[in-house]
């Protein structure tokens, strides 16, 4: 039934950087088609609020703090998550950020610090949670890009190319990981305005931003169905693929 294999009822998933916006959206919707979940982030705090609400809905949450870019913090972690919950069924490599500056003015620690937090991040989780995933034969890991993946974006140069290189990861690793019956695929966010306006000019441009997407801003509640059908039994022959959820927003 079409029911049950969209259900999530029985597995595990992780969700990096999980505390706030998509991540916690992502987390939230997992938990209501019947996952438990593993909540990490840096800030305890959000994640500790994120894991409350997953338990408000009947679910387990194992909640900590972990720095994706760091191996040993990672490897820590995941193996905590495991001997906490038994496994992990799903792997969301969500966290990420960016800094915008000219290239001209950015250091190397400046791009390191975007580049890892978007790309390296993804690998490092990847690869930890996949040698658990190989060796039982099976996984879902869904990578978060974004459109900017796609085009450039002034003064966010290491942001845009550690998304595209995101896109790219995940076919690569699609092809790599079929023998292990582990399905790799991608969202690749539009514009999110999650944040409130800091100033009438920021608000100004967030709205002739919105006004040239067909379908306008999104919310952080549309990613959720996107992340659980990825996930979910119903996507087993999809791998390798990237899902522009941005409104139409490359259409024009």
């Amino acid at each position: 039934m079409i029911s049950e294999q969209l259900s999530l009822a029985g597995k595990i998933a992780m969700v990096t950087g999980s505390g706030r916006g998509l991540g916690r959206a992502m987390a939230l919707a997992m938990a209501e088609a019947g996952a438990d979940l593993v909540i990490t982030a840096r800030t305890l705090g959000e994640i500790e609020s994120v894991g409350k609400e997953i338990e408000q809905r009947g679910r387990r949450a194992f909640v900590t703090p972990c720095d994706v870019t760091k191996t040993d913090d990672v490897e820590s972690m995941v193996a905590r998550a495991i001997e906490a919950l038994g496994r992990v069924d799903i792997l969301v490599n969500n966290a990420g950020g960016s800094r915008r500056k000219p290239v001209l003015e950015m250091t190397d620690e400046e791009w390191h610090w975007v580049v890892d937090l978007n790309l390296t991040s993804t690998f490092i989780c990847s690869r930890t949670v996949g040698r658990h995933m190989a060796a039982r034969k099976g996984g879902k890991v869904i990578n978060i890009a974004s459109g900017w993946g796609y085009r450039g974006l002034r003064n966010s140069t290491p942001y845009c190319a550690s998304k595209a290189a995101v896109i790219n990861f995940t076919r690569a690793l699609a092809v790599e990981w079929s023998r292990h019956n582990i399905q790799v695929n991608c969202i690749a966010p539009g514009y999110f305005p999650l944040k409130v306006p800091r100033d009438e000019q920021d608000a100004r441009e967030r709205a002739v931003h919105i006004s040239r997407i067909p379908l306008g801003g999104g919310e952080a509640d549309d990613i959720g169905p996107l992340a659980v059908f990825l996930a979910s039994d119903g996507a087993n022959y999809l791998s390798g693929q990237t899902l522009l959820l941005d409104g139409g927003a490359l259409l024009p």
